[in-house]
């Protein structure tokens, strides 16, 4: 059997891409610190990326993580998808219900939209280094299919 696990990511629909994702949030909703694109590839600010995406996690952790960014190209901003692998295979999908680079409630939505089977756990965007058993034992709910 194969499976898609989600964990705290986007889940685009067919033509969508992050750029469609990210561009009507909701009222107060957190912004990502991504930075001004450099030779065509984007970073998070460092001052900024321990509250934003590792809020969870001791300060000498997250600027360890924020120095270790590898950087992401524009074009994954928006490149759009063109058969999304969800609507072929099950999925499950973990929500940090603390994360300020995807809200939440876009969590929830994407992955109700993607009929996932759903897990909460508290934790920041990094909850994948916070919430280790969390995660794993949602890797291995799907990969038993249960």
């Amino acid at each position: 059997m194969s499976a898609l696990v989600f964990i705290a990511a986007f889940a685009p629909d067919k033509g969508e891409s992050v750029n469609t994702l990210i561009a009507d949030p909701p009222p107060g909703a957190p912004v990502p610190p991504i930075l001004p694109p450099v030779n065509g590839f984007l970073f998070l600010d460092r001052d900024k990326f321990p509250a934003s995406f590792a809020g969870d996690l001791p300060l000498a952790q997250a600027e360890f993580i924020a120095d270790s960014q590898v950087p992401w190209g524009v074009g994954a901003l928006s490149g759009a998808v063109t058969e999304p692998a969800w609507r072929t295979k099950p999925s499950w999908y973990l929500v940090a219900t603390d994360d300020r680079m995807i809200p939440p409630p876009a969590q929830r939505a994407m992955s109700e939209r993607a009929g996932a089977t759903v897990v909460e756990a508290a934790g920041s965007h990094a909850v994948y280094v916070s919430q280790p058993q969390a995660v794993a034992d949602l890797i291995k709910q799907a990969a038993t299919g249960g």
